[in-house]
């Protein structure tokens, strides 16, 4: 098995990962956010998980950076997701 289908294999399965699983749920901490709601262990944990893999497959985005600007978008909306979680906590 070749470097790319390897890589092939990994981004499909991330991607529906990322359609099914991640991507819904981020947007319904941005809603919670956005409504003032502050955020729970379990959704801290899951946006810490959320990096920690962002960061292991750093390496595979820097062989396909065709998904770079994918990346780039998830990442900032976790960042205002964070920042305006924290901007909550402040208020509480």
């Amino acid at each position: 098995m070749t470097e790319d289908s390897k890589d092939e294999g990994v981004i499909t399965v991330l991607l529906q990962r990322l359609e099914q699983q991640r991507l819904p749920r981020v947007l319904d901490l941005k809603k919670k956010v956005e409504s003032g709601e502050l955020l729970n262990e379990f959704d801290i944990e899951f946006l810490s998980e959320v990096f920690a893999d962002a960061e292991k497959v750093k390496p595979l985005i820097d062989r396909h950076p065709e998904y770079a600007d994918m990346v780039t978008k998830m990442v900032s909306l976790y960042k205002e997701i964070t920042e305006k979680a924290l901007e909550n906590e402040k208020k509480a």
